[in-house]
């Protein structure tokens, strides 16, 4: 495989799930976007590192609370609230839909729920809380690992799970299982910041965050039978906020 393909994967998975610019020669063919799939935890390591600079960046004038508040919104900005959106039409589905049918008709409906609503809060206030605990000169590493971490979580998900939408999704072009070979790829990449951390705050981390996404693998399959965009996204969010929680775990 050439290096010039891998880079058309590369930034394929960069502009499918961020805002951010790619080259113009990069194709928007379905099958290159199927083997974007290993650079998923790639593409979180980036949006990481968007949030870590902006946090390095304010802290510097800043409280550490303005200053996590900046970095949350770097990364909202960077991905378009793409996974956000997903967790919260994932929430407003399974909590208001009874049945498979009516629950990815709920989350097909493009307008938030009370139950999304709620949820959507909830998540950024716990990614909040979570950030402002740790500490400060770790904050950067944080957020670099949690986000690529979570984003190898819904890849796990895609690898134990079938897409359940017959028609297009947002996750349709990606409804092709990932291979074993682009896990191992997937699973070095999204390990590489662990370390830098403390394996008293990675171990704890990564559990949780893996827990996380057992449990909502589990709601997925049988409530659904499978995996949508939504579950995807909803699965990172979760993680993520799991993998933080996992970082303040204290044992004594």
């Amino acid at each position: 495989m050439s290096s010039r393909h891998e880079l058309e994967y590369l930034f394929g998975a960069i502009r499918f799930f961020t805002r951010l610019p790619v080259p113009r020669w990069v194709g928007h063919s379905s099958e290159a976007l199927e083997r974007s799939m290993r650079y998923f935890p790639a593409v979180g390591l980036i949006v990481g590192f968007i949030g870590a600079l902006v946090f390095a960046v304010t802290s510097f004038f800043w409280p550490k609370t303005l200053a996590v508040l900046a970095s949350m919104a770097a990364t909202l900005y960077a991905t378009g609230a793409f996974h956000e959106d997903g967790w919260g039409d994932m929430v407003d589905g399974f909590g208001g839909g009874w049945g498979k049918e009516r629950i990815l008709a709920i989350m097909k409906d493009s307008r938030i729920g009370s139950y999304g609503a709620v949820a959507l809060i909830m998540v950024l206030l716990t990614k909040f809380c979570a950030l402002v605990e740790i500490d400060l000169l770790m904050i950067p590493v944080t957020l670099i690992a949690g986000h690529g971490f979570s984003r190898l979580c819904a890849a796990l998900l895609m690898s134990q799970l079938d897409y359940v939408r017959d028609e297009e999704g947002k996750a349709k072009p990606l409804a092709t299982r990932i291979g074993g070979g682009e896990l191992v790829f997937a699973t070095i990449t999204a390990l590489l910041p662990l370390l830098l951390l403390a394996p008293r705050q990675s171990i704890p981390a990564v559990v949780l965050a893996l827990l996380a996404t057992l449990w909502l693998g589990r709601m997925f399959k049988k409530q659904i039978g499978g995996y949508t965009g939504d579950c995807l996204g909803a699965t990172q969010q979760l993680s993520e906020v799991a993998f933080y929680c996992g970082m303040l775990c204290k044992f004594s």
